[in-house]
């Protein structure tokens, strides 16, 4: 949420929009900045209702990687670890992966279960 809302979309960290202009281009940088930001806000509602969890968890497991292997390669000097930033990717993904695949054995009910 803090990422995507604040980093993102009110550009409270110039660095995410200056990363996107060298992969996308810079001719709108800025446009894109705000749409990756408002679909991580989206999704960390979506984490937070609780709804269809180990599907989510599928999905932000993918963009997590994706985004980073993307930066990892085109833009590593503009990361805040460099490359290291690798490193938390993973553990995030690996947090991820736990909380939905390992914790959440049994479904809730009302809930989906992808």
């Amino acid at each position: 949420m803090i990422n995507g809302l604040f980093c993102k979309v009110f550009n409270l960290v110039p660095r995410h929009e200056r990363i996107v202009s060298r992969i996308l281009g810079p001719a709108h940088a800025h446009l894109f900045t705000v749409l990756i930001g408002v679909a991580e806000t989206a999704m960390a509602i979506w984490v937070m209702s609780g709804i269809y969890p180990r599907l989510n968890a599928r999905v932000q497991i993918g963009v997590v990687a994706a985004m980073n292997a993307l930066e990892f390669f085109l833009v590593p000097d503009l990361l805040l670890w460099g490359r290291g930033n690798a490193i938390f990717a993973l553990l995030f993904i690996f947090l991820i992966y736990y909380h939905a695949f390992w914790l959440e054995k049994s479904p809730v009910s009302g809930r989906g279960v992808l």
